[in-house]
């Protein structure tokens, strides 16, 4: 691969990673294509896309960023590593990961991840990762809590029907 050839692949990268809100950096040692092609399905159900590049691509990529001190994430760059990208939801990568992990043992193990520009480093944080609530998760449980005293009201209302009539018409006897 020339300079041009990488020049290029790393400005794709960091235009990838300026985009992106959300990457996770795993460890794609050990992958057969086959393994490979099935995570990557997985990802794209998921909503997210995975690319496996060189350490040294990633570096000068996530360097080129405006934002964001990478230093601990460069710690991780060794061996093979993939890139999940993924633009809405932060937790979509680590399901993908879990998903993939109950049909197949061990691979891809997790490095790192960058959510929103908070890091995440090591492979303890992939359940912790999981476990979040997308944006679009948040604002449904907002709503739903939202609505839940306006529903009450009305289905107690609703289901009182005859209990109010009856009372207003023992009112209305009493006034007379």
């Amino acid at each position: 691969m020339t300079r041009e050839e990488k020049g290029q692949i790393i400005d794709a990268l960091a235009d990838k990673f300026s985009k992106h809100n959300h990457f996770y950096i795993t460890d794609a040692s050990g992958f057969s294509v086959a393994q490979i092609n099935a995570f990557r399905r997985i990802c794209f159900n998921k909503g997210v896309e995975y690319r496996v590049y060189k350490n040294t691509l990633i570096r000068k990529a996530l360097e080129k960023q405006p934002k964001g001190n990478y230093d601990s994430l460069y710690k991780v760059l060794h061996g093979f590593s993939g890139v999940i990208f993924s633009k809405e939801s932060g937790n979509a990568p680590a399901k993908a990961i879990q998903e993939y992990r109950k049909k197949n043992e061990g691979n891809p193990a997790f490095k790192g991840a960058s959510i929103q520009s908070d890091l995440f480093i090591g492979e303890e944080n992939l359940t912790v990762l999981g476990d979040l609530k997308s944006k679009n998760e948040l604002i449904g449980e907002i709503i739903s809590m939202l609505q839940a005293p306006a529903q009450n009201v009305l289905s107690a209302l609703l289901s009182s029907k005859q209990t109010v009539a009856g009372l207003v018409k023992t009112l209305e006897g009493r006034a007379k």
